[in-house]
């Protein structure tokens, strides 16, 4: 295979889904990645989305800070510049960020899980904006899990009730201007992400990469209408590695662009709380033999790399 991530449409899940379903599981077997095209998400939601949340991050930091919940992880509202750290790495990333999480039907067994959101009463347009983004992404995922399914001949519904009250997160996050030279920080250090998978709306600004299997970076940016959307641990572990959780980061950029802020909104897809994400016995044979023997669930896997990245103690 060449060395670029492939951009597939995802209307021909329904049109050719054989060979839809054959390219896309190729691509993840590959890179762990994969464009997709044709997801019917309105561009003018997407713009209208990145408007409210470059408001919210040009607001001032004291007003931004009523936003923030110490002791929480972050899980809802606003992160501040300089909290979140790469695993293993040095230095914390060179981003500041917000929560949205998901709304759940009163008396759910969930909400001991999952906190309510927080919207700032200060950025008009960013609840219905945002939850609007969250909803559609949300929707998004769950096809191209319908896929993914198939490919491994699990049923394509296999992941629908095991997702749909997943403590999925929408993350608008906000890259500064650099104005230092030389330093040692980078926009986001290299990392896996912790989720089943994650939909990224704003990959077309350079700066992010991915660790290929040769040990070489390779940029992606996208065209279009694409979302990036990639694999993360926990559907690595449930595959028991079939689909691989890659290596990416956002770089800092050279010269003059380093002083231009970079935005980017990521969609964590997760798995509901109590899942289980112990290898699937359809993906355990002779040739990948089963990788993980204790379980755990997604909840308690998700407390362990919050704590890994320093966003709970």
């Amino acid at each position: 295979m060449s060395q670029h991530v492939p951009t597939l449409d995802i209307r021909r899940y329904d049109s050719d889904r054989a060979a839809f379903v054959a390219e896309l599981g190729a691509a993840y077997r590959e890179f762990g990645f994969c464009g997709i095209s044709g997801h019917g998400i309105a561009q003018t939601l997407i713009d209208d989305s990145y408007d409210a949340f470059v408001r919210f991050f040009a607001l001032p930091q004291d007003v931004k800070m009523k936003y923030h919940v110490p002791g929480t992880g972050g899980a809802r509202g606003y992160t501040p510049f300089g909290i979140e750290t790469a695993k293993d790495a040095k230095y914390p990333d060179l981003k500041e960020f917000w929560h949205i999480g998901r709304e759940l039907p009163a008396g759910s067994k969930y909400a001991d899980y999952m906190a309510a959101n927080l919207w700032p009463t200060d950025v008009a347009g960013f609840h219905e904006y945002g939850y609007g983004l969250y909803t559609a992404l949300d929707q998004l995922g769950t096809r191209v899990l319908r896929a993914l399914a198939l490919h491994i001949d699990l049923p394509e519904h296999y992941f629908d009730d095991k997702t749909n009250f997943g403590n999925s997160i929408l993350r608008p996050i906000h890259y500064p201007p650099i104005t230092e030279e030389n330093i040692p920080n980078v926009r986001a250090g290299a990392h896996e992400d912790i989720n089943f998978i994650t939909l990224l709306v704003g990959a077309s600004a350079e700066g992010l990469q991915l660790l290929t299997r040769r040990g070489e970076w390779l940029p992606i940016t996208t065209q279009g209408d694409a979302i990036v959307v990639n694999i993360g641990d926990m559907l690595q572990r449930l595959t028991n590695h079939v689909y691989p959780s890659t290596t990416h980061r956002v770089v800092n950029p050279p010269g003059e662009k380093a002083r231009k802020p970079r935005y980017s909104v990521p969609f964590f897809l997760h798995p509901n709380p109590d899942v289980v994400i112990d290898p699937l016995a359809s993906c355990v044979t002779a040739d990948n033999p089963k990788r993980y023997d204790t379980s755990i669930t997604s909840h308690e896997y998700l407390q362990q790399r919050l704590r890994e990245i320093k966003l709970i103690k």
